[in-house]
């Protein structure tokens, strides 16, 4: 008897360190899901090249190939039930995504987040912006974030937690590797436990 695996999209915009983090996670762990899809809305990135090379199938969209969002959301809710994914991973995804596609995959997309929500979110918080303020804050640690996507920028139901400590020479740059090494082993747990409760 065929065991069903869990179809999983990743979304991303660069790099994809996080989306590599989970695809060699996924198969470590042995876990009953698999990503199926890379969407970007770049079609030449570090993140579509891992994929094409895993053989995972790839759809470059944006905007921009549509006279109206709502077109361009329509076409990513069709995308991603043709694919019959199942969950949502966004990794490094530079864009927000439509209300329309949250709606569709309710409590089943989730992202991860430089720092300890809900501190240091909303809107303009990402990237070195996130190890800046918290910095500027003088905070003593900061972390990384995995939550559910709804409509409002981080405000989703947080899955996991992991503390950095915030060092007395920390620059914005430093405390963001230490957090992204953090991340590569907090994500694929986040999505584990997340696997679970849709099992549950």
């Amino acid at each position: 008897m065929t065991i069903h695996k869990t179809r999983i999209a990743v979304f991303c915009s660069g790099v994809g360190s996080n989306f590599q983090a989970i695809f060699h996670a996924l198969k470590k762990k042995q876990l009953n899901a698999e990503i199926v899809l890379c969407l970007s809305n770049r079609a030449q990135c570090s993140a579509m090249e891992f994929a094409r090379f895993n053989a995972i199938a790839t759809v470059h969209l944006t905007e921009k190939q549509f006279d109206s969002f709502d077109e361009f959301a329509e076409a990513m809710v069709g995308c991603l039930k043709e694919q019959q994914i199942e969950i949502i991973v966004l990794a490094g995804y530079m864009r927000k995504v439509p209300d329309a596609v949250v709606e569709a995959f309710k409590d089943r997309i989730i992202n991860i987040h430089p720092a300890l929500l809900p501190k240091f979110g909303g809107e303009g918080m990402y990237g070195i912006h996130v190890h800046t303020a918290v910095l500027d804050a003088g905070e003593t640690e900061s972390g990384a974030t995995v939550h559910l996507v709804n409509e409002e920028y981080d405000k989703g139901r947080i899955l996991m937690q992991r503390h950095v400590p915030v060092l007395p020479d920390d620059t914005p740059e430093r405390l963001a590797a230490r957090v992204l090494a953090c991340e590569h082993t907090l994500y694929p747990d986040a999505l584990e436990k997340l696997l679970a409760e849709q099992l549950s």
